[in-house]
């Protein structure tokens, strides 16, 4: 089912049996396949091709050129860059060790899940069978081979973590210091990492990082 407040150019491909949220847009040429669903207010650039039975959640972007294939789930609000592909087999092969054609049945689906919020940069490759977290950042170009935590930016072949974001987006930069630590008591023996775009503070902990909660209105911070 396609709503009535979704624009589809002339264009698009759309196969039997898939959905389409309220208010998104799919432009030229983007081809998307059966049992497909995609969310509200997306935005679904040229030449983007969505496989059968992707998950496709709400306000999510997928830039011109991105290949989305079968076994994908895109939670809300993700962000997929331009030629970014996001594939579903760890061992493919166009034929069977007998020779023969390989079908359907001759291989297993080894599924993506971008969490929410979580960005894929230009011309990236997620790899069958990874997660990318909430909010992560995976830079342009980059490979990604193995789970990316929440809130990490990870870049290059295969990638790797560099640094952490913040919810924003913006890379997070350590304040520390003792002033910090009197401040929040309860996280120091820990650097905070601040944003300077928004002001959120997290504090790492184990191999992910935490939000610090921002004190009510009125109280002491």
């Amino acid at each position: 089912m396609i709503d009535s407040t979704a624009r589809v150019h002339p264009s698009a491909d759309l196969e039997a049996d898939v959905n389409v949220g309220s208010g998104t847009s799919i432009w030229h040429r983007a081809q998307i396949r059966t049992g497909a669903r995609i969310g509200s207010d997306c935005v679904i650039g040229r030449d983007v091709f969505v496989d059968e039975g992707v998950e496709i959640g709400s306000m999510v972007k997928i830039q011109n050129g991105a290949l989305v294939y079968h076994g994908v789930t895109v939670e809300d609000g993700v962000f997929i860059g331009p030629g970014a592909i996001l594939t579903n087999d760890r061992y493919p092969r166009a034929i069977t060790s007998t020779g023969d054609l390989a079908r359907a049945d001759d291989w297993e689906v080894s599924p993506i899940l971008l969490r929410h919020g979580c960005s894929i940069g230009a011309g990236a490759v997620v790899v069958a069978g990874t997660e990318v977290g909430t909010f992560a950042t995976v830079g342009a170009g980059a490979i990604v081979t193995r789970d990316v935590p929440a809130h990490a930016l990870v870049v290059g072949s295969p990638a790797r973590r560099i640094g952490w974001v913040c919810a924003c987006g913006a890379r997070l930069q350590d304040s520390g210091g003792a002033d910090a630590a009197a401040k929040r008591p309860q996280y120091a023996t820990h650097p905070e990492l601040h944003c300077p775009s928004c002001g959120r503070i997290y504090v790492p902990d184990a191999e992910a990082i935490v939000e610090v909660p921002r004190p009510r209105e009125g109280m002491p911070a």
